[in-house]
Order: C-alpha cells, then structure tokens, then sequence
C-alpha cells in the first residue's frame, strides 16, 4: 500500500503545471481543489456519486480506511519504535505530550492513556507553550509530539526552543524529510494512504493511525515497566475497572468492626455482637484467633426452631464448623464469584495460619457495582 506523505516543493510546481486531479488534494488549494473550470465539473460529478451512496456504505468505506490505515502502521515499525520506548522509559521525569489542533486532541488522548498505565505524562498546549507555558517542562522529561505533515508553526517554535533547552524529542509524522522529523531525536513514521474523509481534507485516518501508534507506545511502555492488574487498580480506584481489581483485604471489615467472639462465649453475647457490627453473622475464634466457626442469622432462626434452650448454650455449640474464607490478596471479583457459587453473603478473610483476620459482605461488593 503506498503511504501519503507531505509532498516536496518539486512536486508541488509539478502539479501546478500538469493537469487538474479530479479530486481535491489532501491540502487543498491549487488546480486541483476543483476551483477551474474542468474541475467544478468534475466535483459536481463526484459530489452526485457520494450523495447516491447509503449512510452505511460511507460507513463501511470510512471503516475499512481506517482499517488499513492503521494495518499500515505496522510495515513502518522498526528500530524507531525500539529507540522510542528505550528512551520514554529512561525519562527521570514526565512524557511531555503536545499537538495542534486534531493531532492536539490525539495527543491528549495519548497523554491519559500513558499516565494511567504507569508513564507519568501530560498535555501542553504547543501556542501556550511559547506564551509561558514552557515552565511547565523540566528536567528529565521528554516531549512527545505529533503533526501529519511535520511543518505545524507552532509545533516548530516550541521545537527549536526545546532543542536550546536540551529536551529529548520524539515525533510522529507521515513526512521523513519535514522540519520536525530532521529536529526529533527520534522520527516515528505513521504515514497513511488516504483519509476517510471523502473530500481527502478532514483528518481522520490520520489521527486515527496517530492514536494507534500512541497507543502500540504506550503498551510497550506497560509491559517494559512490569506494570500489573494490581497497579492499575492502584491508578483507578474510582473506575468500575479499577473496582473490580481491588484486593479483597481493601474492602473487608476488620478491627473493631469486625464481628467475633470466642467458643466460650454465651450466646447472648454472641447474639448482641452481630446485633452490634450489622452484617448479621459474627466469626467464632478460639484462643488463638483462629476461625473455628460462625453464627448467621439463619443459624439462629433454625438453632431457635430445633432448641428452645439455645440462649442457654455458647457461642462454640452453636457455630456452625469450617465456613468458607478468601484470602486477602484475592480480588474483590472473585469474592463476588465465591458468593454466587456457594449462595452466601459472607466470606471470612484469614492468613495462611488461619487467623482470621476480616470479613467481606455481599452488600460491600454491591457497592462496587460489580453486577
């Protein structure tokens, strides 16, 4: 597949001097944006082709070129990338994001999805930048940038700044020859065929490929920092997703609100301590700590349908023996699965010992929204 790059001065008097194109070139202007006579007529055509096509039909063509454009990204990997990510991860300080307009939104994108998967990294916008907003870099940090045809102004005089202060630098653009190319110290190629866009104007393929390899750097980056489910949770505390990776010792009740009594203790006591800590079961310990047993409310309303002396008893009589348990460290989705399967609403938490050490309940997992 041949990838559009931003044409060079020579061929940009080639085209002025050849025939009109019947499309409208991907940065408009010149004989063949349609503005001649010839070329009116031929927009006209292509305008009646499009209007006959179905909304679905653009959908599918907007899709598969986006597709390609992004399957086309991957003949253009080579030692680049690997010189890219060596040097984001070697970066002391934060992954400097930046980009104007459409490639501006990308590269923001690119910014949370870094920051979130463990690459310290923000936004600057490349105008504020060089109205005081250089400040905003440090030592140590590394700026990553964006711009299809490699030429953006803005983009260039933040660059040439970057480049006195001693900033590494690693662009993605489509044009190996561009200004910003020559500057980076790493050129990451992300070059496409044509945009979605019918007219070859709005950038879409573009900033999707751009997306792409934002995204292609930023799992490298994941899997080179050894970054786990458990860090991501750490990232994430508000997210379902990070919800659902928390640790069960996170959510379990434990100290004082813990229900426990001891195998002595009588059952009025025992009755009084669920009453207390509201989770309607209480944990039976011996002298050690360990869990020897539990009382659920349902062990009482059928303990009071079998044994009218039952408040006469203690608390070790009325237990019932080995309740299920989780570890602490297990994730809060498989105390949830855990409770599906055995049809209950508590899991005791013990150490390797067995001591018990908390209790989690259904209803902390409703709040999780883990359903």
């Amino acid at each position: 597949m041949s990838r559009r790059t931003a044409p060079s001065p020579s061929a940009q008097e080639g085209k002025k001097q050849g025939p009109a194109s019947s499309l409208p070139s991907p940065g408009g202007g010149g004989p063949g944006d349609g503005r001649g006579a010839g070329g009116e007529g031929a927009l006209r055509k292509h305008a009646e082709v499009r209007a006959s096509r179905s909304p679905r039909d653009i959908a599918a063509e907007v899709l598969a070129t986006e597709a390609a454009a992004i399957s086309g990204l991957l003949g253009q990997l080579d030692e680049r990338f690997d010189r890219a990510v060596e040097l984001l991860q070697g970066c002391s300080g934060r992954v400097v994001c930046t980009g104007m307009g459409k490639s501006g939104i990308i590269m923001k994108k690119v910014a949370a999805t870094l920051a979130s998967t463990g690459t310290p990294a923000f936004f600057l916008h490349p105008a504020e930048a060089v109205h005081g907003d250089l400040g905003m870099i440090v030592s140590g940090d590394v700026v990553l940038a964006a711009s299809y045809s490699g030429t953006t102004e803005e983009l260039l005089r933040l660059v040439e700044t970057l480049k006195r202060l001693g900033v590494p630098l690693v662009v993605m653009t489509a044009n190996a020859a561009s200004p910003l190319a020559r500057l980076a110290d790493v050129h990451l190629p992300a070059a496409i065929d044509r945009e979605a866009c019918p007219l070859n104007l709005a950038p879409t393929a573009s900033t999707t490929a751009t997306l792409a390899m934002g995204d292609a750097l930023a799992m490298a980056l994941l899997e080179a920092r050894g970054f786990t489910r458990e860090d991501f949770a750490l990232l994430h505390p508000a997210g379902r997703l990070g919800k659902r990776l928390l640790k069960v010792a996170q959510l379990m009740h434990h100290g004082d609100a813990l229900p426990a009594v001891g195998l002595d203790t009588p059952m009025r006591d025992a009755i009084y301590e669920m009453s207390r800590k509201k989770l309607g079961i209480t944990a039976v310990v011996d002298a050690e700590g360990r869990l020897a047993g539990c009382i659920s409310d349902g062990d009482l309303r059928r303990g009071l349908e079998a044994d009218d002396g039952l408040m006469r008893l203690t608390a070790g009589k009325v237990m019932t023996r080995n309740p299920r348990t989780i570890a602490g460290d297990e994730l809060a989705a498989a105390a949830l699965q855990a409770m599906e399967d055995r049809r209950i609403t508590s899991l005791f938490v013990c150490d390797g010992d067995g001591r018990l050490e908390g209790v989690v309940h259904l209803h902390d997992l409703w709040r999780l929204e883990l359903f």
